[in-house]
């Protein structure tokens, strides 16, 4: 019986023989392997780009809103638009009876336009903040400073703007003391926020920030506000911190033991467990997708190993009439097959890091191939070759050698 090491020397030799039929069979390969690759690592990507962006709320932060902030039943949505908005008062009984809330704060916010001089921005978000939310929001103060609990009270007009803002309409001036105008109403620049980027290709920073009493002078009282709140500390506080706020809800809204919240609470946690359920249904979806290209090039392997069966009888013949066994037909023609799936499945794992370090390059989405997709794509070429492999050699093995020696 050949060994191993010269089962993949004939291999090769044989490779070598028929490099236009190998070469085809292998990108066949390369290219169902490649889309597997890419695929689990744009999934993997969107994982870590939620995680670190999306659902993005800060330490032990959670809110209370009157819609769901993230749903994948519309049914939902739609009941909850049937709500009483929350409310200042709301925000601030809250404040009162979280006793595990480190700060607690509101905000609401539309689409507007900004402008300075003779230069305009559209589809701006306009975001209405409390003083508190200057420790609760994420977003970092470049320049400048945020607006103080008096300058809230008194609905002063003064704004801190995002980083797009801040390039587009000043151009590298100093925007700070400068005015813009949102709508009918001047607002002074009193700060401006860090280059946040893009989210799923949204720009994040086209936004103004303005003091609550502003907002509401602005929009009117009769809105209803996302209340922001920050526990005392993490695990236990935190869920305490939640149920307190909860509390303080229903029994402003005096709702009974038995109806339901009429707001909603939504953490980190939730919002990347909804991403992952989102993301789970794209995956397998994905995955099957993809698979088939894999299986397509196992049954072109396949096929091409039984042309090359018939093409090589008289080899087989030969070989057999010399002394090999069944054994080492089978063996020969299996190691064919797997070293063309493993040639392909490197190729395509190389091909999908090269996807995932031009992606990473000129894109800010976090697309790495990790170790254990590289190890599945390796795994699954063998496979295929495997699977696909087994009949053409078996077919191969079992030819009689004298009906072998007659074939021309």
């Amino acid at each position: 019986m050949l060994s191993l090491q010269e089962n993949i020397v004939q291999s090769v030799a044989a490779l070598r023989a028929y490099r236009l039929r190998s070469i085809l069979t292998i990108v066949g390969l390369t290219m169902g392997v490649a889309t597997i690759i890419t695929v689990m690592t744009l999934i993997q990507g969107a994982n870590i780009y939620v995680e670190e962006k999306i659902a993005n709320l800060g330490s032990n932060a959670f809110q209370i809103s009157r819609i769901p902030l993230a749903a994948t039943d519309f049914n939902v949505i739609l009941k909850a638009l049937k709500n009483k908005h929350l409310t200042i008062e709301d925000m601030r009984e809250v404040q009162q009876h979280c006793l595990h809330c480190a700060m607690v704060g509101a905000r609401a916010s539309h689409s507007g336009r900004v402008r300075y001089v003779d230069t305009e921005l559209t589809d701006t978000t306009i975001i209405g903040q409390t003083a508190t939310m200057a420790e609760i929001d994420t977003r970092t103060v470049l320049q400048g400073r945020y607006f103080t609990p008096t300058e809230n009270q008194r609905a002063s007009q003064v704004c801190l703007i995002g980083a797009k803002i801040a390039e587009d309409l000043f151009s590298g001036l100093d925007p700070l003391a400068k005015s813009v105008r949102v709508g009918i109403h001047e607002f002074m620049v009193i700060g401006t926020y860090e280059k946040i980027g893009s989210v799923l290709g949204q720009d994040q920073d086209n936004f103004l920030v303005i003091p609550m009493g502003a907002y509401q002078k602005m929009r009117g009282s009769r809105i209803s506000v996302v209340i922001e709140a920050k526990a005392a500390g993490a695990g236990t506080v935190f869920e305490q911190a939640q149920d307190e706020a909860r509390l303080a809800l229903r029994a402003k809204r005096q709702l009974g033991p038995t109806q339901e919240d009429d707001f909603f609470i939504g953490t980190a946690a939730s919002y990347i467990e909804l991403w992952h359920s989102i993301s789970a249904a794209f995956f397998a979806v994905f995955i099957m997708v993809s698979a088939i290209s894999a299986i397509v090039g196992g049954i072109v392997i396949m096929n091409v190993m039984l042309v090359s069966v018939t093409e090589r009888t008289k080899e087989i013949g030969i070989r057999r009439a010399v002394g090999a066994t069944q054994s080492d037909i089978l063996g020969q023609f299996l190691s064919e097959s797997v070293l063309q799936c493993l040639l392909g499945g490197i190729a395509g794992i190389g091909f999908g890091f090269a996807a995932a370090v031009l992606l990473r390059t000129f894109t800010s989405f976090p697309a790495s191939v990790q170790t254990a997709v590289a190890l599945f794509g390796f795994a699954l070429s063998s496979g295929i070759g495997l699977f696909f492999g087994i009949y053409p050699a078996t077919r191969a093995a079992r030819l009689d050698p004298v009906e072998a020696l007659r074939a021309e």
